[in-house]
């Protein structure tokens, strides 16, 4: 086996086991496992916009490359729509606030109905979802992906990754489903989503799959709370130097997040952990 098809089972969410050993136990060095997690990178002027751009959205969602042009401007920032639009791509925020001719959904690949609409949530894994963020490191940037449940708040597992690529949303998917299985599984149009190793790996489990509508960031409400908390909560108070920085950082925050954070939404404002288990285990 490849030391690359060896990182498959290193996972920096294990709280009983360090990436040290993990590591040492698939014998493939630490320092071999943070390259692969090198972030990716754009102009020092790029990066400063993407980090303003990544702030104002997590306030207004709403906002598509026209406005957030609007908005750059208004800060003193000399930018055309086009480079707006190009860094929003880059962070994936086509899906959200797609602009003229861009982040169409993949030709080949089949679009869902969104399911959740009027639906009453009264139990964990009834619903569960995910999403893709982009989150900025003091120079560079790494995107993360998580999938929650919906009822109880609790998220179920995380990656981090250096590109858009499917693989990463695979592997939390993959996580996530040692906890058991959702009736609905619902994420965005975003082409990684809707590519046939995601929706087969969901219809293999017999998962219904639901799908936003195009440019509705707020039907996935929930995960994009949760990207809201983990930004003004972790990363922005932080601005983390390198990944394994990141790494420790998010490990103590989903952790926080799951089992101690008082969630103001949940009856007696307890942490989604007491709400997951109390179901699991009623």
């Amino acid at each position: 086996m490849s030391s690359a098809e060896r990182l498959r089972f290193i996972d920096p969410t294990d709280p009983t086991m360090s990436i040290r050993h993990q590591c040492e136990l698939s014998n493939i060095s630490r320092s071999w496992y943070y390259k692969s997690l090198e972030p990716c990178r754009e102009s020092d002027a790029n990066e400063e916009l993407m980090k303003l751009i990544d702030r104002q959205y997590m306030q207004t969602p709403f906002y598509g490359s026209r406005r957030m042009t609007v908005w750059l401007k208004q800060q003193g920032y000399e930018v055309n729509r086009k480079r707006v639009m190009r860094l929003m791509r880059v962070m994936g925020l086509e899906g959200q606030a797609p602009g003229p001719a861009t982040s169409k959904p993949h030709p080949e690949h089949k679009i869902y109905p969104y399911l959740l609409r009027g639906l009453k949530i009264d139990t964990v894994n009834q619903v569960w979802s995910t999403d893709i963020t982009y989150i900025p490191l003091k120079s560079g940037f790494m995107y993360l992906t998580a999938v929650i449940d919906w009822h109880s708040r609790y998220v179920l597992s995380w990656e981090l990754s250096n590109s858009l690529e499917v693989d990463f949303c695979l592997r939390a998917l993959d996580k996530a489903l040692r906890h058991g299985k959702p009736k609905i599984f619902n994420t965005d149009q975003g082409s990684q989503f809707t590519s046939t190793e995601f929706t087969k790996k969901l219809l293999k489990n017999e998962i219904l799959i639901s799908m936003d509508g195009r440019g509705r960031a707020l039907d996935n409400i929930f995960i994009e709370r949760l990207w809201r908390s983990l930004k003004y909560e972790c990363i922005y108070l932080n601005e983390y130097e390198n990944v394994p920085e990141l790494l420790e950082g998010l490990k103590w925050w989903f952790r926080f997040y799951n089992e101690e954070r008082p969630h103001m939404s949940l009856p007696g404002h307890v942490s989604p952990i007491v709400i997951y288990n109390k179901f699991l285990n009623s």
